[in-house]
């Protein structure tokens, strides 16, 4: 194996890191169980999926130089890899752009990659109020881990968002005004759709119905109490 492990490659796309355009990496390997989580084979049967190799990787990257403007990595959770600042500094002396998606469990990595600067702007998943997070994650999640990590984005040494994925069962008006306060004085976090009838981590969410755009606007409402910046995507 390289300095990570790509197991799937999307070469445009538009929707990752707007308004900019970008291929998109998924990394193999997850520390969380999400049972809503879209990307099961990336968590659960990643050792099984065929491998990109970085050598085709960066001969892709070097084809799409003056086609694209950066690179979204994402997962699984990129972080994992200790060879991630090895990695992405291949990929910045290209001359594109970074983003980076992550869970926030392992805030060294992130504090390494923003005094490095070789992340220009890293998004963030919120799963659930601290005490929910368990829960949200099917995992034992370290949540002074996840605090440092968010403290660490506030300070505004890199371009950063929040966001959480809104699960009927996981995420109530409650929800909403717990993660408001702990985000207070956050400038963007988005609220992402739920995605059901498609394969997921726990099959017996597949099936869930997700909010109605009415629902989500209240906890929009709700959050932006908080938040300067408050959106939805997926809908």
């Amino acid at each position: 194996m390289g300095l990570v492990d790509i197991k799937g490659l999307q070469k445009t796309s538009l929707v990752d890191y707007p308004p900019y355009i970008v291929s998109t990496i998924f990394l193999g390997r997850c520390n969380f169980q999400c049972p809503f989580c879209h990307n099961p084979d990336l968590v659960k049967d990643y050792s099984n999926m065929n491998d990109i190799s970085e050598e085709d990787f960066f001969n892709n990257l070097t084809k799409r130089k003056g086609l694209i403007d950066g690179v979204c990595i994402t997962g699984g959770e990129p972080t994992l890899y200790k060879g991630l600042p090895s990695f992405i500094k291949k990929i910045r002396d290209m001359g594109f752009l970074v983003k980076l998606d992550t869970n926030g469990t392992n805030p060294e990595m992130l504090k390494l990659l923003i005094e490095e600067k070789l992340v220009n702007h890293v998004a963030m998943d919120i799963k659930a109020p601290k005490e929910k997070y368990s829960l949200a994650t099917n995992s034992e999640a370290d949540i002074k881990k996840i605090e440092e990590s968010v403290e660490l984005l506030k300070q505004k040494k890199v371009n950063y968002e929040f966001r959480t994925t809104i699960v009927p069962g996981l995420f109530s008006k409650e929800d909403a005004i717990k993660i408001g306060l702990w985000l207070e004085g956050t400038e963007k976090f988005f609220m992402q759709q739920f995605v059901s009838n498609t394969k997921l981590i726990d099959k017996e969410f597949e099936n869930k119905k997700p909010y109605s755009i009415e629902e989500l606007e209240e906890f929009k409402k709700i959050l932006s109490n908080y938040i300067t910046k408050v959106e939805i995507r997926g809908i």
